[in-house]
């Protein structure tokens, strides 16, 4: 029995949900987004409730109930309310702004990076040592996160380079004379 995969998706007030054949799409403020099931596992809509069960009691059934059922919760909570990645900036001279579709970040090398925002996608910059990234898709949101953190991963030492906002580092101790 899975402890996710028991609890219904709630549909909220101003998402529309669609369920043909293998394909949940959920329409809302935000947007629309979709995705395909696998065949093992059956969706079900009533009364604003999505149930998900598994079709045979194989093993990939009953992992991919779970893993269906959260899928499809970050459908709906994505599309009523979105998700929200922060990243910090940390090093002398580094700092990040955005120019058109493009984030155009500062982070110690000879040149500046250009990041080409992807479709769906909201990126802002409060402070030039601060990036909100927000959007529909949970997913996506995280690999652009994900990303933009690649370009210069925070080191051990000094701390300097892009982080998670939550994140915490453990720093290393330096040389000692």
């Amino acid at each position: 029995m899975s402890r996710i995969g028991i609890h219904p998706v709630v549909v909220p007030d101003g998402v529309h949900v669609a369920i043909d054949g293998r394909k949940v799409t959920a329409k809302g403020k935000l947007g629309e987004l979709s995705m395909t099931m696998v065949d093992d596992v059956a969706v079900a809509m009533d009364d604003g409730r999505i149930t998900v069960q598994p079709k045979t009691e194989r093993r990939f059934a009953r992992d991919m109930w779970a893993t269906t059922r959260t899928q499809i919760n970050n459908l709906v909570v994505g599309v009523s309310q979105g998700f929200s990645k922060n990243l910090e900036i940390n090093g002398v001279g580094y700092r990040a702004q955005v120019q058109g579709r493009d984030l155009v970040l500062q982070l110690g090398f000879s040149h500046e990076v250009r990041y080409p925002i992807p479709q769906g996608i909201e990126i802002k910059c409060e402070r030039p040592t601060a990036i909100a990234i927000s959007g529909a898709d949970k997913q996506r949101v995280g690999q652009v996160a994900a990303e933009i953190r690649a370009f210069r991963p925070p080191e051990p030492y000094k701390g300097k380079g892009v982080k998670y906002e939550s994140e915490t580092l453990l720093r290393k101790e330096g040389k000692k004379k």
